[in-house]
């Protein structure tokens, strides 16, 4: 198999003029370029020591190769022709080299506090023949204007606005560094200047000598990746080098082709975003808790070529993909054909799991489970509102929360589930997540926290089915749940628990958790649930008999929760909890009466 790239020392000042004239130019998907005056001085310093930077990272570029990205200038360049080479790492270095070693224009830059300043590059030449000096403090930038003040402005430090003032200050213009015309009339006059001082003259010569031919022939490695590089390959590798910090996601490089078919792909997607969290919130003043604000941009391509595969199979193609390869060969046309359905398909998406009593982003089990349930709904259109159909849904839905089928890497699962779902809606078998999902009854107790999608699934199922807040009656639906802060909270207190030296394990797991308005957790505080079941019927004028209904709605036992009987309650709780899971997955739940369960629970759960 052949090489895909090839690599080799290149002098830094032929990058620097194929950047000038346009035939190295940028990818649109690479950031802005962000370096502040600081790291610009140091890199200099680097440079002028002759110590390496680091490589970069070249693709062979033609408009009418296999990939077509738009691209863009360095910031400084003026090219207009396309580029032979774009840079896929390196952007902030050479930006940062032409602009304060080669363009003779003054630096866009920062502070390192973030102020936008405009700069030029000087090297001191006493401090860089001086060994004691570190070389990055020989580097001196100075304002547009070329005078550095002090004193608020008041006082002049340094003025080297003139090129007699640089001579007087011994201070060499780093962007004529490259252009050897010029270096040599400058040190012509600097001499002149000093009326040929021969010691003079010696400095610079060891200047020249030791500075700035370093600088005049530095070579970085490159690597160039050939014309025909599969883009899935551009992006693992730009992963792999890129040392700034910002991943490249496939939606960069689709909007970066996009783009060359004059397609602006991230107004596209920020209008239809937009538009998802607007229908997806509970309101218009709580959007920064909707549902669908969880749904990324790569997440939304990866839905649209997941729903563009499932047509080609269904016409007798390939089998469904939508792995990021897959989603790198996405056509503009394509795109256009499906995002408005799609979009669609995730607002009905969203509003199922509205009506599975999952209301917000932070409540969502899996936000990957999203992208084949949008999927099916864009598919399934109407349809999906028939009750056989929909409960088909549910039970998917349900077995991929409580078989915890979702948590690492997907797109198989994806392809599968979706083609496997509407197969067992037109009669076939079930899909793979609804076959394989299984749930151990002692899971329960390791679910302690909201970072467990199950967790969170035992939550909305208690939701669902309807549970009252202990102290208002008033149910837990759309109208209330963001207003009252709704969240899970534990049953027998904690500190009670803590107090009676019950078993964490126990009460901290969901067992003993349930959804309570804020306000009525507050009321609970931290007292035996004896007292404080007759507390809220002496300060809130609760009947006896209500205050069980509302208890009752949350598959608690009201006789041992009075008697503060945690180990009978705990017990009959984990059997109700089980079997909602049960008939949300549509699936019986097995083993509860193993080996494990016993020791786990101390008893059976049949």
């Amino acid at each position: 198999m052949s090489s895909t790239f090839k690599s080799n020392d290149t002098a830094i000042v032929d990058i620097l003029k194929n950047i000038e004239n346009g035939q190295i130019q940028l990818p649109d998907f690479q950031r802005g370029w962000v370096w502040d005056d600081h790291r610009i001085k140091a890199l200099i310093a680097s440079i002028s020591n002759a110590y390496p930077v680091g490589a970069l990272m070249f693709l062979e570029f033609s408009e009418n190769g296999e990939i077509r990205f738009k691209y863009r200038p360095f910031t400084g360049a003026n090219a207009a022709d396309s580029p032979e080479i774009l840079v896929l790492d390196g952007q902030q270095r050479m930006t940062s080299i032409f602009n304060s070693l080669y363009s003779r224009k003054p630096v866009q830059t920062r502070t390192e506090k973030n102020k936008e300043i405009q700069r030029y590059y000087y090297l001191d030449i006493e401090k860089s023949l001086n060994s004691t000096t570190d070389r990055v403090d020989a580097v001196i930038s100075v304002p547009e204007d070329k005078i550095i003040r002090t004193n608020f402005g008041r006082d002049i430090e340094l003025d080297v606005s003139t090129r007699e003032k640089e001579f007087a200050n011994k201070m060499f213009p780093l962007n004529i560094v490259y252009d050897s015309v010029e270096c040599m009339m400058w040190m012509s006059e600097y001499q002149k200047f000093y009326n040929y001082d021969p010691l003079i003259f010696q400095d610079y010569i060891e200047f020249n000598k030791e500075v700035l031919v370093p600088i005049q022939t530095y070579k970085v490695p490159v690597i160039t990746l050939g014309k025909n590089t599969p883009k899935d390959a551009v992006c693992q590798v730009f992963e792999n080098v890129n040392t700034g910090g910002v991943s490249l996601t496939v939606f960069e490089l689709v909007t970066a082709t996009f783009a060359a078919d004059n397609f602006e792909l991230r107004k596209d997607w920020e209008e239809r975003m937009k538009k998802m969290i607007d229908l997806s919130a509970l309101s218009y003043a709580n959007q920064d808790q909707a549902l669908l604000k969880v749904v990324s941009s790569s997440d939304f391509l990866t839905a649209i070529t997941l729903l563009d595969r499932y047509y080609v199979r269904k016409n007798g193609g390939e089998a469904i993909s939508c792995k990021k390869r897959d989603v790198l060969k996405l056509t503009l046309e394509k795109y256009q054909k499906y995002s408005e359905d799609l979009m669609e398909g995730f607002i009905q998406a969203a509003n199922f799991l509205k009506e599975q009593r999952i209301f917000t982003a932070r409540d969502l089990p899996y936000s990957t489970q999203l992208i084949p349930l949008s999927v099916m709904f864009t598919v399934l259109k109407s349809k999906a509102q028939d009750s056989t159909v929909k409960q088909k849904i549910s039970s998917w839905y349900w077995c991929g929360v409580f078989g915890e089928m979702y948590g690492g890497a997907n797109e198989t699962r994806f392809a599968t589930d979706v083609s496997g779902m509407m197969e067992w809606i037109d009669g076939g078998k079930e899909p793979d997540t609804v076959q394989r999902a299984y749930f151990q009854p002692t899971r329960l107790l390791s679910l302690q926290s909201r970072l467990s999608a199950a967790y969170k699934g035992v939550n909305a199922l208690i939701l669902k089915k309807g549970c009252l807040d202990f102290i208002t009656g008033s149910s837990m639906d759309f109208t209330t749940f963001l207003d009252e802060s709704t969240d899970i909270h534990h049953i027998f207190p904690r500190k009670y628990c803590e107090d009676n030296k019950l078993e964490k394990r126990k009460w901290n797991s969901v067992v003993n958790k349930t959804p309570l308005f804020a306000k009525t957790n507050r009321g609970i505080g931290g007292s035996a649930p004896s007292k404080y079941s007759q507390k809220i019927i002496i300060d809130n004028r609760v009947t006896e008999k209500n205050l069980n209904n509302y208890l009752e709605t949350h598959l608690i036992s009201i006789e041992d929760l009075k008697n503060d009987n945690f180990e009978e309650y705990f017990i009959k709780r984990a059997k109700s909890l089980l079997n909602l899971i049960s008939v949300a997955m549509d699936k019986p739940i097995s083993n509860l009466d193993g080996e494990d369960v016993v020791e786990a629970f101390g008893k059976a759960l049949i």
